[in-house]
């Protein structure tokens, strides 16, 4: 007599899933239908939050007309990629720790900086055990002082940023007129420069997009986790009442540019985007900070 013939399950996929139908002896189906998940499961992306400092400043700075001054976080982002480790913004300088008018001039006339030891990014990035060489990426959103100031701290990095922001940061009348100070930014790095989006991995999880307005060529930044898409804004919009209300800040430098871009952020939201408004004290008490991230 013949040994019986076994077929072996076929698997197929549904409805990402695998369906696997074990078929008995001699070809019958044995009915037995079992569902197993798709053994390929997308790379798994982290998003962590750091704070490199405290600024207080007119509330008018941020919302044109108000009155009073806030105290808002000057935030930095970890986003661990499995093809590499991009820093979202870098913070302050450390010099600012011990003297801020010496290192931030005029700006340390209208904030009063909180930033101490420890605050800086390079230190944030070591308390978890993260090297500044192991960064593969620094994206500087814009070219203000407590975004590019730690940006000398992470020398290794390639460095993305607009274009056009790249180009008024080295142009004598929109150095004056945007604020910005070449000693934060011109540190010797490699120069990613970047026309619109940018798609860093080649995977739609990290990618650089424009929204102009409060400088030049201000950038912000799409992050697809496994299970939720964050925008992080930096300042195309400082607070939830910025984006909720289209309320500018006092000084913009193209301010129909800054609301098409808060127009475009609000399009985000309203698809189910998490935006992470870029100097929002009340967003950022209730953000978990590093080491915890998002995943």
């Amino acid at each position: 007599m013949l040994p019986p013939v076994i077929s072996l399950p076929v698997p197929t996929i549904v409805n990402g899933r695998v369906r696997v139908r074990e078929p008995g002896l001699f070809g019958r189906d044995s009915g037995n239908v079992r569902l197993l998940r798709l053994c390929i499961e997308p790379m798994s992306l982290r998003l962590s939050a750091m704070t490199c400092g405290w600024l207080t400043g007119p509330m008018g700075s941020f919302l044109v007309g108000e009155r009073g001054r806030l105290r808002v976080p000057v935030p930095s982002f970890l986003i661990d990629h499995p093809k590499g480790k991009v820093l979202f913004d870098s913070g302050l300088h450390p010099a600012a720790q011990l003297d801020p008018a010496g290192r931030l001039g005029a700006a340390a006339a209208v904030f009063a900086v909180e930033f101490v030891s420890g605050e800086d990014v390079a230190a944030r990035l070591a308390a978890f055990d993260v090297g500044v060489s192991e960064i593969r990426y620094l994206v500087n959103s814009h070219l203000h002082f407590d975004h590019t100031g730690g940006n000398a701290t992470i020398p290794s990095a390639q460095l993305v940023v607009q274009r056009r922001e790249w180009e008024a940061g080295h142009d004598a009348d929109l150095i004056q007129q945007n604020f910005y100070d070449p000693k934060d930014y011109d540190t010797g790095h490699d120069v990613l420069l970047v026309d619109g989006e940018q798609d860093l991995f080649g995977d739609g999880r990290v990618v650089c997009f424009p929204t102009y307005g409060h400088t030049p060529g201000h950038q912000s930044l799409r992050v697809r986790l496994d299970h939720r898409e964050v925008v992080l804004t930096a300042d195309a919009c400082y607070l939830r009442r910025t984006l909720d209300e289209l309320h500018l800040p006092s000084v913009v430098y193209d301010a129909d540019a800054a609301l098409a871009s808060l127009r475009r952020l609000r399009a985000l939201r309203d698809a189910g985007a998490h935006i992470y408004y870029g100097h929002d004290p009340e967003f950022w008490k209730a953000l978990p900070q590093a080491p915890h991230a998002f995943a």
